[in-house]
């Protein structure tokens, strides 16, 4: 229970990778955190390969003051939240606080419309690699690894390894 009382928000919408949203989610429960889903608003929406998630708040109730760490799982749902200023701004405000920010897959998105992969290592979904290339990133190809305050997983094959990575990356921040 290393996590216990930490809050940790994991932002989703309709197309999210549903094993990155929920190995991820569970791994840090199992740890004692508090997991909230975050959507753009409270519908429940579906994941890429068919389950439903109902998220527990909206994303513009969210505060980086108020959260421990976020993570940024991939599927089709970052294409969709990278274009939302709350989503754009909380990344922000999590990444100048220096707190971790754990993303998988096509997640990078997100974090490349926050502008905050510049000078970064960072890798993610090859459908991505050029976007983060031309983001001022340093592509990887690994499964998983930390760029200070964020921990990058390549896919979903990779998901045990992201999940150790972020855990062990929180961990030292408690």
């Amino acid at each position: 229970m290393r996590l216990s009382g930490k809050r940790i928000a994991i932002l989703l919408a309709e197309g999210v990778e549903d094993l990155e949203f929920y190995v991820p989610m569970m791994r840090l429960q199992e740890e004692g955190a508090e997991v909230v889903a975050a959507g753009l608003d409270l519908r429940p929406v579906h994941g890429k390969n068919g389950l439903e998630i109902t998220p527990t708040t909206t994303i513009a109730e969210l505060r980086a003051d108020d959260l421990f760490a976020l993570v940024l799982p991939g599927g089709w749902a970052p294409d969709k939240l990278r274009r939302y200023r709350a989503v754009t701004d909380l990344v922000q405000a999590m990444h100048a606080a220096g707190k971790v920010i754990g993303v998988i897959c096509h997640g990078g998105s997100i974090a490349i419309s926050a502008g905050i992969v510049g000078g970064r290592r960072a890798t993610g979904s090859l459908g991505i690699k050029d976007d983060l290339i031309n983001a001022g990133a340093t592509w990887v190809d690994e499964a998983a690894f930390r760029d200070k305050n964020l921990v990058w997983g390549r896919v979903v094959a990779d998901i045990p390894a992201f999940c150790r990575e972020l855990v062990a990356a929180l961990v030292e921040q408690v």
